[in-house]
């Protein structure tokens, strides 16, 4: 938490959080902005990702250390490196990207892979729904990292979305559609995944309508990063996690 005292009066006096996106996101953003408590702020940096092959996917790590840079200058007290699909790449890439942001910012850091493993834990629940528009390779090393955590993914659904875009050009009612239709798989949490789709609106119905907890990408990182800067805020439109 900040105890900045010159820092008292502004937006952030409680906590300024860098954000390090892919370019092609348009979503987090303004999903995230909508529900930060009073005294926390956003800033955030773009990396260059516009698809979803392996060469982009990792070549938007590439630049970790320059967007970092440049937050630290903005004053950030904590980083995230916020991208479902890269930071779930492999297990060690959540611990990698901390470190390398960590290094340069003297800061506290995460990515979602950490948020998402520590929304698992907290709900304490195993078998996964996973529902993403990924295309299919992204899908299968997703399924690989939370395996590797000890989670059970029991159906899943990848809409073959490649970029940032059209992923966020899904209605959420097509999200809330496909996510019932995995109703009765015998998950017992259904994981909404990619910090480009449209889902917030719909945590409440889904968890309401499915009767289990439902994580989102965005939904996990704001959890955590609000838990590491010891802020227990509760934000009930986004469901059990924040509740």
């Amino acid at each position: 938490m900040n105890s900045d005292p010159a820092r008292g009066g502004s937006y952030d006096w409680r906590l300024r959080l860098g954000m390090l996106l892919p370019s092609s996101n348009p979503v987090a953003e303004p999903e995230l902005t909508r529900v930060l408590p009073a005294g926390v702020s956003l800033l955030t940096t773009r990396l260059k990702l516009a698809g979803s092959t392996q060469e982009d996917l990792l070549g938007m790590t590439a630049g970790v250390e320059q967007a970092t840079a440049l937050l630290a200058d903005a004053g950030v007290d904590q980083l995230v490196f916020n991208c479902t699909a890269v930071s779930t790449f492999d297990p060690a890439m959540g611990e990698a990207l901390r470190k390398r942001m960590e290094t340069v910012a003297g800061r506290p850091a995460t990515s979602t892979a950490d948020a998402i493993v520590a929304a698992f834990e907290t709900l304490g629940r195993r078998r996964i729904a996973l529902i993403t528009p990924y295309v299919d390779a992204v899908v299968e090393r997703e399924v690989a990292f939370l395996e590797h955590y000890g989670l059970e993914v029991v159906c899943r659904v990848g809409l073959g979305l490649a970029e940032g875009k059209a992923m966020s050009a899904v209605e959420p009612g097509e999200w809330y559609r496909r996510t019932m239709d995995k109703a009765g798989c015998g998950a017992d949490l259904y994981f909404l995944s990619c910090t480009a789709i449209r889902v917030f609106d719909i945590i409440n119905a889904l968890e309401r309508d499915l009767g289990v907890p439902v994580l989102t990408s965005n939904q996990a990182m704001i959890w955590s990063c609000l838990r590491q800067a010891g802020l227990k805020d509760r934000i009930p439109e986004l469901g059990t996690l924040l509740s």
